[in-house]
């Protein structure tokens, strides 16, 4: 299963705005997860991501698919990339 990581924190809209626009992206037969870390539960984080969060990864060993706001080109062609090499 296919599987986001969106590092957000408590109390941001924008964290909020994008898990929401992330989560609908979703059709049906190509579920995915969304794992989200409070940046500020880790002093490491905040010293990373601060003022970026929100920030989107697919895939943690790759750079991010956006900040601040969903990259809806990014993340579609994320998951064409990585269905096309599942397949």
């Amino acid at each position: 299963m296919r599987r986001f990581t969106l590092y957000s924190r408590s109390y941001c809209h924008l964290c909020e705005d994008m898990l929401a626009a992330l989560q609908a992206l979703a059709e049906p037969g190509q579920p995915f997860e969304v794992d989200v870390i409070d940046v500020d539960a880790d002093p490491a984080l905040v010293e990373r991501f601060d003022e970026l969060v929100p920030v989107l990864y697919g895939r943690l060993d790759e750079p991010e698919l956006c900040h601040y706001f969903l990259d809806e080109a990014a993340v579609r062609a994320y998951i064409d990339r990585h269905s096309a090499q599942t397949a």
